[in-house]
């Protein structure tokens, strides 16, 4: 484990060769009172990263695998995997790319997941995990996967600058422009997907940070659920 230090576009940065989880990390941080607002963990690689409900998020090198610690006034704002999503999503069309959010925060290029987001809360402050396939990614049965480099050469340098920016940016955005550009750019928008085992039409999110689906006349709010589409 070889760490180093830099202050870069306003943040801290503390980057590994390789660790278990920046997340992991970070949440350490926390626990020890040594967390600072704009502080970001990064690694070259993982040897246990993790993605939402405990799922193993496969690290080799080559990739951004990056946790950033901020400063949180709430205890838990749905919102703000909404903010982050575009903020990445922001960051890919910087270099020419094209993506797409499914909800409530993968990161798809032609239907491939190349991002993924992991939001958790600790203390006074937020721990937002982002990896994003550069070089390589992984073979998930029935799970399409995909990298940037497939589609345009990007050093993880710039990639993590330009992160950097537009994570500040859309966190001091209204949250009413950041639902307009998720919508604007959230996959399977107006199409059927599955709902605690029902289907329903994905209709948008509402000005809480909750999903919006219709069952016929009927229409449902839903925090923090997985839908299936």
């Amino acid at each position: 484990m070889k760490m180093g230090f830099i202050n870069l576009a306003g943040y801290k940065l503390i980057s590994f060769d390789k660790i278990p989880s920046t997340q992991t990390y970070a949440l350490n941080m926390v626990a020890d009172g040594v967390a600072r607002d704009h502080t970001v963990i990064m690694a070259m690689a993982q040897s246990a990263g993790r993605g939402r409900y405990k799922r193993t998020w496969i690290s080799h090198h080559g990739n951004l695998y990056a946790s950033f610690i901020f400063n949180s006034d709430d205890e838990r704002d749905p919102r703000l995997s909404y903010v982050v999503a575009v903020a990445v999503a922001e960051t890919l069309i910087a270099f020419g790319i094209n993506p797409k959010i499914k909800w409530p925060n993968d990161i798809l290029i032609d239907g491939a997941k190349v991002s993924g987001i992991l939001i958790e809360y600790a203390g006074r402050f937020v721990i937002v995990g982002i990896g994003i396939n550069i070089k390589t990614c992984p073979t998930i049965e029935n799970y399409k996967t995909t990298k940037l480099n497939k589609y345009a050469k990007i050093e993880k340098s710039d990639l993590l600058n330009k992160l950097m920016q537009n994570l500040d940016k859309w966190r001091r955005t209204k949250f009413v422009d950041v639902r307009t550009r998720w919508m604007d750019l959230a996959a399977g928008l107006n199409k059927t997907v599955k709902y605690r085992g029902d289907t329903a039409e994905l209709i948008g999110i509402n000005e809480n940070g909750a999903l919006v689906l219709r069952r016929g006349a009927q229409y449902t709010l839903a925090y923090g659920d997985e839908i299936t589409m």
